[in-house]
Formats: structure tokens, C-alpha cells, sequence
């Protein structure tokens, strides 16, 4: 039986000659051969083609080359419906209807702003012309043209380290390119996934620049943001990135957290069981000693990974540093010290030396301790290996480099 082509030549040139942003490349354009009628409700993750109407906050639009597009009133682009949550720019949610709304984020984010930071301007405004259909006449999600979910991985999984913090902007990004700089010097080939927050180009460019490959973000696994998503879904998220970079063969996974431990699906995720069960260790960036202490103590309570260390905007200051590590007895690393080949793996042994004390914990309390996907740990009979598992070189004993403070 001969399948129905709903493609239109005039609605697909159109959709073409639109700017398409960041958060939308896994999509290919000629994947796209229809508009819509925007019926029904906007759901997260459709793509959409808008015109823009107010030059706002944002007045560039991330495209996936890397080039940052300035917007005109008038210009049509294509971007993704999405949540939102920045402590320092806005709070956004999918609206109910496909009326006019705002670009939230300059990666391609279409939303309804609730809030927004006092020094942030007006958001940009655009109006929705038409979901964009493919040739069956579906609406087109990003789901659908997401990495094949992975639960289990055929190359022992790396030892993975989340860099996590205590907001927005407190230096999480920059202490991950640099530690991954100093995993790289050392010698190691290191992934780098982005597993929560808005999709965006900023943070894959940078940790492409620091040399990780591969680089991944929660956009890879089929989400556009990951505010207000289901937990579960985080969580397969994370699992199925971390076998994706195993397969790869790297030696070790940098895992960043969005904003703040106090975010809602920031903290579910720290406390979640599938997260202790595949992150060796944890680094908390942040912004002064204080919080560093604040944070430290949540995760203390919270997160079974161990904290091993601090870094972030703290380590700008030699006195806020002076006083973490007093009060905490955590060194705090600079930039310059998370290049360092020499405290780049004494980090990565801590994480190993949690992963075995772990390992050996599940050995002793059950023969058989079933993974986050019901099986048991360890080889099947096709040789895979479930993802719960990771490989773990022995500790280098090296002493810290110049850099840390302790």
C-alpha cells in the first residue's frame, strides 16, 4: 500500500530559508515538509516556525554552526517549545495555547516567560506561524530524532565525575573544560554530557574547544530543557548518554548539573539511586566560602558520590578559598589547578576509589544486585555490560600541583 505524502515544495522552501537554532539541529532540515495548522496544545519538544516580533533580551539567535544570528523584526526561525529555569535570566513554561509568546533563550527556547531577574530586559517576542510536519503529516518532535536509547553498553562504562554547584553562573562550565583539559593532558580521552538544563550552544562549544569528545547534552537524548521533565526520564537520559560515550572508549565522563542543588530536578537528581549508582565523585563549584559550606553539607546529606573538591568563582578569591578549606577541609581548585595532569587524576582516583569501595559494598551484600533495568551486574551472554558498572585505573598518588589550595 502506497503511504500518503503530505510534503508541500512551497511550505518546505519556506521552513528552509528560516534560521534554525541550536536546540533544533538534531532535526534535518529537509526533514521538514510541511507547516502545520496549529491546533491543539504545544508540547514540549515540538518545532515550530516563528516570526519574530520584538527585539528583546535576546536579540541574537544560537544557530548550529556556532554562529550567534542577529534577529530583525520579521525574521522567521524555527526553534523548540521548552521550560525553562535561570535564576539569573527567566523562568519560562510551554504555554497552553499556540499564541504569541517569547524567545526565553538565545538556543532556540519558544515559551511562556513567567519571571525574570531584575537586570534581565523584556524577553524577545515571537509569534508561532506553523508546526513543522514531516512527510506523513506528523508533527515533528526532537524526540524523534534522538541518540537510540541505550541501557546497557558493550565497552565497560567510564569513571564518571558531575560537576555540580551552588547556582547559576558560579563557574560550573569552566571548572569542566579545564578539568577535562588536565584528564586530556595526562593522557586520557574524556566525554563530556551536559545532562540537565536549556538547550543552548554555549557550554558544548567550550568543552569541544577543551578537546572532550564526545560532547553530549540532554538535547542528544530528545529534550529541549529539562525543567519540570519526569525524573525517569532524566535518569535514561544519563544512562543512555554514559553508554553512548562508553562505546566510544573513553577513560573517563565529565557529568554537569544545571543552576544549584536546590533546583528541583537538580536535587532529584543528586538523591536518585540510578545517579549513585554511575557518578564516582562529585566537584562543587561556587561563588564563596559560605556556600561552598552550605553545599558541601547538602550533599553530605543528600548525595552519596563524595565531594572532592571545589572550584568555581571561589577560587578567584585566595581569602574565600582560605576559608573553605579551613572550615571544610576540601581543597579548592583554580583553573590553572584543574589543568594540572598531576590533580586532574588525583581527582579521578577519588572517584575510582569510591566506585570500588561501592562495587565491593554490592559484592558483599548480594551475589546477584539487580541494575537500574532489572538485570544483574555484569557481563550477559552477549558480552554487554550494563551500565551500572565502569573501569577503574588504579590511583596515582600524585600530590596536588600549583593550583589547589589546601
Amino acid at each position: 500500500m502506497q503511504t500518503k505524502d503530505f510534503r508541500s515544495d512551497k511550505d518546505a522552501l519556506r521552513i528552509s530559508r528560516a534560521a534554525w537554532a541550536f536546540a533544533t539541529r538534531r532535526v534535518p532540515v529537509d526533514a521538514a515538509g510541511l507547516l502545520l495548522p496549529l491546533v491543539g496544545k504545544p508540547e514540549t519538544g515540538d518545532l515550530i516556525l516563528a516570526a519574530v516580533d520584538f527585539i528583546g533580551q535576546h536579540a541574537g539567535l544560537q544557530l548550529p554552526s556556532g554562529r550567534r544570528m542577529q534577529m530583525f523584526p520579521g525574521d522567521e526561525i524555527v526553534v523548540a517549545y521548552g521550560n525553562r529555569y535561570a535564576s539569573n535570566q527567566f523562568e519560562s513554561e510551554v504555554p497552553s495555547t499556540f499564541g504569541p509568546c517569547h524567545l526565553s533563550a538565545g538556543g532556540g527556547i519558544a515559551s511562556r516567560v513567567t519571571s525574570w531577574h531584575t537586570r534581565m530586559r523584556s524577553p524577545t517576542q515571537i509569534t508561532p506561524i506553523g508546526l513543522l510536519g514531516n512527510d506523513q503529516g506528523q508533527r515533528i518532535n526532537l524526540r524523534d530524532y534522538a541518540l537510540p536509547t541505550l541501557t546497557r553498553t558493550g565497552s565497560p562504562p567510564p569513571t564518571t565525575i558531575a560537576v555540580v554547584g551552588t547556582g547559576m553562573d558560579s563557574g560550573k562550565t569552566h571548572s569542566c573544560a579545564h578539568l577535562v583539559r588536565g584528564l586530556i593532558t595526562a593522557g586520557l580521552r574524556v566525554a563530556y554530557i551536559k545532562i540537565t538544563g536549556t538547550g543552548a550552544g554555549g557550554d558544548t562549544w567550550l568543552l569541544r574547544d577543551a578537546g572532550a569528545s564526545p560532547v553530549l547534552d540532554f538535547t542528544d537524548a530528545g529534550m529541549s530543557t529539562t525543567y519540570l521533565a519526569h525524573m525517569s526520564q532524566i535518569e535514561s537520559a544519563l544512562v543512555s548518554l554514559l553508554a553512548h560515550v562508553a562505546n566510544e572508549g573513553v577513560d573517563a565522563a565529565i557529568v554537569e548539573i544545571a543552576d544549584g542543588v536546590l533546583q528541583i530536578e537538580t536535587s532529584a537528581l543528586l538523591k536518585s539511586n540510578v545517579f549513585a549508582s554511575l557518578v564516582g565523585g562529585l566537584m562543587m563549584a561556587s561563588q564563596d566560602s559560605m556556600g561552598a559550606s552550605a553545599g558541601v553539607h547538602w550533599l553530605k546529606e543528600n548525595a552519596s558520590p563524595p565531594v572532592l573538591g571545589l572550584c568555581g568563582l571561589i577560587s578567584a578569591s585566595p581569602l574565600q578559598a582560605r576559608e573553605a578549606t579551613r572550615a571544610l577541609s576540601i581543597p579548592v581548585y583554580d583553573r590553572l589547578g584543574l589543568a594540572s595532569a598531576s590533580n586532574a587524576l588525583e581527582i579521578l582516583a577519588g572517584a575510582q576509589r569510591h566506585t570500588e569501595t561501592l562495587r565491593a559494598s554490592e559484592a558483599t551484600t548480594a551475589s546477584r544486585i539487580a541494575d537500574i533495568n532489572g538485570e544483574a551486574y555484569g557481563k550477559k551472554h552477549d558480552g554487554s555490560t550494563p551500565i551500572g558498572r565502569r573501569w577503574v585505573a588504579p590511583a596515582t598518588g600524585n600530590a596536588p600541583s600549583p593550583g589547589a589550595t589546601q
